[in-house]
């Protein structure tokens, strides 16, 4: 039997910590548990799961789907698509079956991409290979999670770029059992009449649309901040997210200001964010951000304090303090009214 093979391409940086990614790995969980109950899907499907943050990394290599079962999904810094692509390609080489003349291969692979920003890496190379010699054998399908990423970006590399408008849960439940009848309906068409193009599911009732390129001519701003902090009392590491919002001006109803409100704080695991991390930062001034949350490690109430090394990380009611970061010991004190500049990620 030949195998249709499926590829999820997953955006695992900082940007997607906490509910998103929580989402996603629910839904891949879905994905595969729905599939195995399909005849169809049971004798064609084979998956792979692929994470790009800052690196890639194959998490799943190509797998019988009754044998599959979803990774646990890491996090990291930037977020290189690229990089992603890359991976892709280079194990589509590897493990695509090709036809002979002894016999077939492999149905057209199909590659779901679900990235919720813009790529930090220098991606042109990566696109310009796909384009030249995989877009014309391979599906790609393109899904922005949420409208924070520059949609003429994803069409230099697919046409079919769609949007995933909302992303609370009831919008990713249905947006993954859309993912789920896609597959289910390809399978069946390669079985039943012997054609690998791929037959995504209506969109009807769900917050997901086909997007026209055409009608994105704009780049798209930094969305998030998210800071890189760790636990005093632990050791362990954690992420401080925050999300750009418009405020109005009081007295200047016309005109509004930005700054980044506190979305929550996430710990994380140390080495795979450092693994899958592109080691790029940049800087952002503390009065952008509103609210501190407590450490998401040992409930110490004050989950963003910068060292003078420049590493951020936890305080309780402690008067003396030691930086987990550089192992300077000192008492905490306060900022200035102007802010300072800290250190964040890519996003």
């Amino acid at each position: 039997m030949r195998r249709l093979p499926i590829y999820f391409l997953v955006d695992v940086s900082e940007s997607m910590v906490g509910t998103p990614i929580e989402q996603v790995q629910e839904g891949m969980r879905t994905i595969i548990q729905n599939l195995r109950v399909d005849p169809y899907a049971l004798e064609t499907v084979f998956v792979s799961i692929i994470a790009f943050a800052g690196k890639a990394k194959v998490l799943s290599p190509l797998t019988e789907l009754y044998k599959f079962y979803p990774p646990t999904f890491p996090i990291g810094g930037g977020t290189s698509l690229g990089a992603g692509l890359e991976a892709l390609m280079n194990d589509l080489d590897t493990s695509i079956q090709k036809t002979t003349m002894e016999q077939k291969g492999d149905w057209k692979p199909i590659i779901f991409l679900f990235t919720d920003g813009n790529p930090t890496d220098n991606y042109q190379a990566a696109f310009r290979r796909w384009n030249e010699k995989y877009r014309n054998h391979c599906s790609l399908i393109a899904v922005s999670l949420g409208d924070n990423v520059n949609i003429l970006t994803l069409a230099q590399i697919t046409n079919d770029v769609l949007l995933l408008k909302e992303t609370d849960a009831e919008s990713f439940s249905k947006f993954f059992k859309w993912v789920t009848a896609s597959i289910k309906t390809t399978s069946m068409s390669v079985s039943e009449q012997n054609t690998d193009e791929v037959k995504l599911a209506p969109t009807t009732g769900i917050n997901l649309e086909k997007v026209n390129p055409n009608e994105h001519k704009g780049t798209v701003d930094e969305n998030f901040v998210v800071l890189h902090g760790r636990c005093q009392t632990t050791k362990n590491d954690y992420l401080v997210k925050y999300a750009r919002r418009t405020v109005p001006i009081p007295g200047l109803e016309m005109f509004n200001a930005m700054d980044f409100k506190l979305v929550g704080a996430y710990q994380i695991d140390k080495e795979s964010y450092e693994a899958l991390s592109a080691g790029t930062r940049t800087r952002i001034n503390t009065m952008e951000l509103v609210g501190v949350p407590a450490c998401p490690c040992c409930g110490n109430q004050h989950g963003v304090v910068v060292c003078e090394c420049g590493g951020i990380f936890c305080v309780g009611e402690q008067s003396h303090n030691e930086c987990p970061w550089c192992g300077m010991m000192g008492e905490l004190g306060s900022g200035g009214p102007e802010g300072m500049d800290i250190t964040r990620g890519l996003g």
